[in-house]
């Protein structure tokens, strides 16, 4: 595990307008909402950190500037911030890790800004390296009980991913986690507004997509009531307690 850290960065998606949380996030972005009364951020640079992942690049759209000025390059947390900004319109997710891609070079973890999960980065990169495939997408066996589950996985593979048209098959929910070559973003047109789910689904469609199954239940602070959960989470159980 020693090399993951300097071998594979992470881009953390944090351009989106978190309407979920409004009217909180019309003057803070997601990742700096208060979680006992740190930045929600804090929490993923020590769970990154304690995995050994220590190069972050930050895909900022909406008020990602006060993200820069909160946490700068990031040695201040043992970590090395970098920061990739939508610039004048928001590029979507997908859109988003294509302008970053000269930061991240071939091949890349893919977090979500409102995710804190419980996972082993090590164990997903080698399933990753032994599928052979392009893209790695981490699920969990959710069975629609925090949120609508979205995936179809079975042996390894992702079979269906959508978030709209779900089918009696999709037991699984995307966890919040992905790897990526940097190779599936070339065939897209860069600075356009690209949703990556829409990118998954053509991974989809060509089975170049790998599963990776987490078994400890994920945390999101993207709508109240996860920030709730998450609170509860700490403060009763112990979850995150060593980034506090």
């Amino acid at each position: 595990m020693a090399d993951l850290g300097v071998a594979i960065p992470v881009a953390i998606l944090a351009g989106g307008l978190a309407t979920r949380l409004r009217p909180l996030t019309e003057t803070v972005p997601k990742l700096l909402v208060p979680i006992c009364d740190r930045p929600f951020f804090e929490y993923q640079i020590a769970n990154l950190r304690e995995q050994n992942i220590k190069d972050i690049v930050v895909c900022a759209g909406f008020l990602g500037k006060r993200i820069r000025e909160e946490f700068g390059d990031g040695a201040s947390h043992g970590v090395r911030i970098r920061y990739s900004f939508d610039g004048p319109s928001l590029l979507g997710t997908g859109g988003a890790i294509k302008r970053a891609i000269p930061q991240l070079g071939d091949t890349f973890f893919v977090l979500y800004g409102d995710s804190f999960l419980q996972i082993d980065y090590q164990a997903v990169f080698e399933s990753f390296r032994r599928s052979g495939k392009s893209a790695l997408m981490t699920v969990f066996r959710n069975n629609n009980q925090w949120d609508a589950s979205n995936v179809e996985f079975a042996h390894g593979e992702i079979k269906a991913y959508d978030k709209k048209k779900r089918t009696e098959r999709m037991a699984y929910i995307d966890y919040g986690l992905s790897l990526y070559r940097a190779a599936v973003f070339e065939s897209y047109p860069s600075e356009t507004a690209i949703d990556l789910s829409d990118i998954v689904r053509d991974l989809v469609a060509r089975g170049d997509l790998a599963g990776y199954e987490a078994t400890n239940r994920f945390y999101e602070v993207g709508s109240f009531s996860g920030i709730e959960e998450f609170v509860r989470a700490i403060t009763e159980s112990g979850v995150g307690a060593a980034h506090r």
